[in-house]
């Protein structure tokens, strides 16, 4: 498999769309809020899928040559890369499946709300001096001495 036939795969499912996310292609789900569901890597030669955790380990079970997961705590909570070389058409169409469902699966994202808008917070005024005075002297007591 190659970049391209991925993105073929990728883009045959429902409403999928391709746009830029940090730099490299991503492949978002239909609708307003447009979940990632498979992204391309910076080298061309890898991508992600958003898979769970149970499914990845089927996928890294079966074909343990073309899928991994993703480093740190993406992997672990299911994002699984694929090595498109070693990845076969069957199990590459399969896992895209998976991922696109995992996404079109999940409930709206509540909807953000203002924040209440604090009020700035106001420098004391300093004092109006009269034109020509001079300014007051700190009492003995407090002034610092050398």
């Amino acid at each position: 498999m190659t970049v391209d036939d991925y993105r073929r795969i990728v883009l045959g499912m429902a409403g999928a769309v391709e746009r830029s996310h940090m730099g490299h292609p991503d492949f978002r789900a239909p609708g307003p809020e447009g979940r990632i569901f498979a992204t391309i890597h910076d080298t061309h030669e890898t991508g992600s899928l958003t898979l769970t955790p149970d499914q990845q380990q089927r996928f890294l079970r079966d074909a343990p040559e073309a899928f991994f997961p993703a480093p740190g705590a993406w992997g672990r909570g299911g994002s699984t890369s694929v090595r498109f070389a070693a990845a076969d058409q069957e199990s590459l169409g399969e896992a895209v499946t998976l991922a696109w469902q995992n996404v079109m699966s999940k409930p709206p994202r509540k909807p953000k709300t203002a924040r209440p808008v604090r009020a700035a917070k106001r420098k004391a005024a300093k004092p109006v001096r009269a034109k020509g005075a001079r300014p007051r002297r700190r009492p003995v007591s407090s002034r610092r001495r050398k």
